[in-house]
């Protein structure tokens, strides 16, 4: 099955009843604001295309991108000037900026950790007024117990502290026996420095996060780690195959496809505070054996009969 067969299927199965309920408004066109820390594709336009939202005839496109988080408030707001009919945003940052710089405009987000937490919504089922979403989860506890099932003997876990992030706390640590420890990172494009600071600092092995700034640094860093020669997890799949160790993560297209069904919804009608804040359903794990051999690690039997994606 093709990626768009793949995705007609799916949505199909999410959005048959609000379509029997919802119409489109003929003639209009559709602009959709996108908030982002760092550069990065608008990847819902394949899902949005076989819903009928196509960009140049229905929906128009208005990216903006942030090269630092204080300028995050004054893109949102300029967003909102613009009287875009809907922002999407990437990341808890964007989010919160676009939340303070509206209340009516309805907001689409993908955030890592837990909305709730963050206060970004008050409940998942209904989230308030004009917010609703695709909350990745905090499954960097799983990254850290996959991690561990592959080198057993690890300690100390090293991840990118990024300026203005909160430090990573993991339950699952004290349990595994891992101390985790945080690594200032000042460009996330330059990661090299990153890899030799954690071996400085002692670390064993390296937990890469999910952080909607490092998305578009992901294959990037995962050269990079291989080139360290320092054992490492990432939150793409990307990330194993350019080299990482491995990967665990949300099945991506899945979420892309359940995120664009959401827009779909509230373009025809529907108000976000009526839309549930979604999570992932399905995870990946993809171990890259060529780069355990370059390392001279082995990898238990046990990880790799449950990997979705052995890469020799």
């Amino acid at each position: 099955m093709d990626r768009r067969t793949f995705i007609g299927c799916v949505l199909g199965g999410l959005i048959a009843a609000p379509l029997a309920v919802h119409s489109r408004q003929p003639g209009k066109i559709w602009r959709i604001g996108y908030l982002r820390e760092g550069r990065g594709p608008f990847v819902l336009l394949d899902a949005l295309r076989v819903l009928g939202w196509v960009e140049g005839q229905n929906v128009e496109l208005e990216p903006r991108y942030a090269d630092s988080a204080d300028q995050l408030p004054a893109l949102a707001t300029e967003l909102v000037r613009l009287k875009v009919d809907l922002i999407v945003t990437a990341g808890t940052g964007p989010t919160r900026a676009a939340k303070e710089a509206t209340t009516t405009i309805p907001i689409v987000f993908s955030v890592g950790g837990d909305p709730v937490e963050r206060g970004l919504v008050a409940n998942m089922a209904r989230p308030d007024r004009n917010l609703t979403g695709h909350a990745l989860g905090l499954y960097e506890e799983k990254q850290l117990e996959v991690l561990k099932a592959a080198l057993p003997e690890i300690s100390r876990v090293a991840y990118p502290l990024l300026e203005g992030a909160n430090q990573l706390s993991l339950n699952a640590a004290k349990a595994l026996g891992v101390r985790v420890v945080g690594v200032a990172v000042g460009n996330p494009a330059e990661f090299g420095s990153f890899f030799i600071s954690a071996r400085t600092a002692g670390a064993d092995a390296v937990l890469i996060h999910d952080v909607a700034r490092l998305v578009p640094h992901m294959e990037r860093i995962g050269a990079e780690a291989s080139k360290s020669r320092l054992p490492a997890i990432g939150f793409r799949r990307i990330f194993a195959e350019a080299g990482g160790l491995l990967s665990y993560a949300p099945v991506l297209l899945e979420m892309q496809i359940r995120q664009a069904a959401q827009i779909d919804k509230i373009l025809r009608g529907a108000k976000p505070s009526d839309i549930p804040v979604e999570q992932p359903t399905r995870f990946e794990l993809v171990v890259n054996l060529r780069a355990a051999k370059g390392m001279g690690l082995t990898i238990p039997q046990s990880l790799l009969q449950r990997a979705d994606e052995v890469i020799r």
